[in-house]
């Protein structure tokens, strides 16, 4: 157990998020679902609050005092290749599973980043390179091991109630130690990014928007639209420019086809598309692997309107408050369809997802909420795992279907009457 004086402490307690991190009174390095429960019932006992540091993207806002469990030493991942399954503990990244599922020809519905944790992804949903294809992460979750704020290890699947609000309502039912998944047999993929001036092809994010409606559900892809720093150790070809990046992931042989009419566009400054690996899928998006801070807001809609896409460059673009990088991601597919087994993940019916995010400026909200203005007739709804940052109550409630909120809020009261875990994004 690590405290205020402990050398080890701010090393501990900082993730991948540096926005706004942890300050907790005490700290447990956990390696095992038993050190878990240690540390649970170490916050019961002193009636303290209690909070995870996984590994990944998502802090929202940091614990203050209380218990931190840090997960990253508890990592480990176990395939079944017969069964096609993974185990995956707490701390364990993307980047983990797929090397442990890749020799075996399988791949997990892990995102466009492999560092980010694989279970706080899913708990959250978690949508994937292979979304469209095969839905979202959580819907194929078989098994969960959970520390509840009772201090009690369990089960998740013989309790009905807890297994659903787990997979989609995120960290607010309990401290999960582990994971079972199911994985697929894809050990290769057709994809990349191709990257355009802006300047050059002002016509790129139309032309994505159309060719998304034209497409099969073998096909997951997603636009970012960016300025690239002028720094030496950008390439020379997009250096201090206004970029469209396309990203792309395709099931199958007919990837090459496929993307025929987004190559008529024109000539890309950057190509990186092809066949390649599922284990070095993590270069589709090519995104950064290192700790920063950053805040972003999302937005699911129902369509993608011409116009409002057509106001990204001024209210967005390099002129804009601060830096903003927009994502927008292709739903539909898959992800609209209902799962074997039930969950809590809302808006199914949602066509597309579109953050954006500001690095390092202290309050980039009102920035952002004059970026999605123009997209307020198309929304539905909105992603937790993609916003970072305070939300209201209100705008968490609108991540999820009406009567699923209440049945999420009414099982927060029921496992964690005293509140006493501190999620990212609390109901």
């Amino acid at each position: 157990m690590l405290t205020t004086t402990s050398t080890e402490y701010d090393e501990a307690r900082l993730g991948f998020q540096r926005r706004d991190p942890h300050r907790p009174q005490v700290i447990f390095q956990v390696t095992s679902a038993a050190e878990i429960e240690e540390a649970v019932r170490y916050a019961i006992d002193h009636d303290l609050k209690l909070a995870v540091q996984a590994a990944g993207h998502g802090l929202t806002a940091g614990i203050d005092g209380g218990v931190l469990i840090a997960t990253s030493g508890f990592n480990g991942v176990t395939v079944d290749a017969e069964r096609k399954t993974a185990w995956i503990e707490a701390g364990a990244t993307w980047r983990a599973v797929i090397a442990a599922t890749a020799p075996h020809g399988l791949a997990p519905l892990s995102g466009s980043s492999p560092a980010v944790g694989a279970i706080s992804y899913t708990l959250g949903g978690g949508l994937g390179l292979m979304a469209r294809r095969y839905g979202y992460a959580a819907d194929h979750v078989r098994r969960i091991e959970v520390v509840t704020p009772d201090g009690v290890r369990r089960n998740a699947e013989d309790d009905p109630d807890l297994f659903w609000a787990l997979r989609g309502g995120g960290g607010n039912f309990g401290v999960v130690t582990g994971i079972e998944v199911e994985l697929f047999d894809v050990p290769t993929l057709y994809g990349g990014s191709l990257y355009f001036d802006l300047a050059e092809h002002p016509s790129v994010p139309e032309a994505w928007r159309a060719w998304t409606a034209t497409v099969p559900e073998e096909v997951t892809s997603a636009i970012a639209i960016l300025p690239i720093p002028d720094l030496p150790q950008v390439p020379e070809q997009v250096r201090g420019k206004y970029v469209a990046q396309v990203q792309l992931a395709i099931l199958g042989d007919r990837g090459a086809e496929l993307i025929e009419p987004l190559r008529a566009i024109g000539t890309p400054a950057i190509d990186t598309v092809g066949e390649l690996p599922y284990a070095e899928s993590g270069a589709i998006f090519a995104e950064p692997d290192h700790p920063d801070s950053y805040s972003s807001r999302n937005v699911l809609l129902s369509s993608l309107d011409p116009d409002a896409l057509a106001t990204l460059p001024k209210l967005a673009g390099p002129g804009a408050a601060g830096m903003c990088i927009i994502g927008i991601r292709h739903l539909g597919g898959a992800l609209e369809r209902d799962p074997e087994l039930p969950n809590a993940i809302g808006h199914r019916d949602a066509a597309y997802s579109l953050t954006v995010l500001t690095p390092r400026q202290a309050d980039a909200t009102p920035l952002h909420r004059r970026v999605l203005e123009p997209w307020r007739a198309e929304v539905v709804g909105l992603s937790l795992n993609f916003s970072v940052g305070n939300l209201t109550a209100d705008e968490v409630a609108e991540a999820y279907d009406p009567g699923d909120h209440k049945r999420l809020t009414d099982l927060r009261r029921r496992y964690d009457p005293s509140r006493r875990l501190w999620a990212n994004h609390q109901l």
